[in-house]
């Protein structure tokens, strides 16, 4: 068991100017991130538009960060000078703090994600990361399932927020959700007929060339987003 927790922080960028400073970060961010203290690892991440599509969103940018503990990551947010410049030149900024309760698959050929030894038995809430490689000649079957697989998500009540993040368009990408409640997420994915036809075609097509599944119980959301209410359990700062 371990005390490692990951954030994932949003970055929101009206402003062109702005926009394309964080497309430059996506390659000038690296030095500063590997001389941070406690964390373990990183990945800068690009968005698509509408949610999860190959498209990209030039305005939304993420970060992912793996941390020893919540402690170094705490003062990652409170001092560092490159988290400062993102605050800078973004609008709106929103970051789960999450311990992770599972992970299996490889993400860059490792399962950066280890189990946290305190899980909160009281907290309903989950959010999912799901990362994948997609096979170059499998993209356009790939993206032409998509939109019959997310049928039905965004008018789910227990999903409470969800975003389409990538390091690269079209062939390496992610979906993040926030769900209320894991027996919701469960019936969406496993149930519902469409998303229960997209896992089938994965494994007859075998259209991926690396992916990973890891859930999270978050336990801290900061920030604030258009559209999104903190529920009021995550907004505590732990002790």
């Amino acid at each position: 068991m371990s005390k490692q927790i990951t954030t994932l922080t949003f970055f929101k960028y009206p402003k062109l100017k702005d926009k394309i400073w964080a497309f430059w970060m996506m390659q000038f961010a690296h030095s500063a991130l590997r001389r941070q203290s406690g964390l373990q690892s990183y990945k800068l991440l690009g968005s698509g538009k509408e949610g999860f599509s190959p498209w990209p969103d030039w305005s939304v940018y993420g970060l992912i960060q793996v941390w020893d503990s919540h402690k170094e990551a705490q003062e990652f947010f409170d001092s560092s000078s490159l988290y400062k410049k993102y605050l800078n030149h973004s609008e709106q900024q929103l970051t789960f703090y999450m311990k992770n309760i599972k992970a299996y698959g490889q993400w860059s050929k490792k399962n950066p994600f280890e189990q946290h030894s305190d899980v909160d038995t009281n907290n309903p809430y989950l959010t999912v990361i799901t990362r994948a490689t997609i096979k170059p000649h499998m993209l356009k079957k790939f993206w032409d399932y998509v939109p019959i697989s997310q049928k039905g998500l965004k008018e789910n009540p227990s999903l409470l927020f969800t975003a389409g993040v990538g390091e690269r368009p079209f062939t390496h990408m992610a979906t993040f959700s926030l769900w209320d409640d894991a027996r919701a997420l469960k019936k969406f994915a496993y149930r519902g007929n469409n998303h229960k036809q997209a896992i089938q075609q994965t494994q007859a097509l075998q259209w991926y060339k690396e992916e990973m599944f890891s859930r999270f119980q978050p336990y801290l959301i900061t920030g604030s987003w258009q559209g999104f209410t903190i529920p009021e359990l995550l907004s505590f700062k732990e002790t």
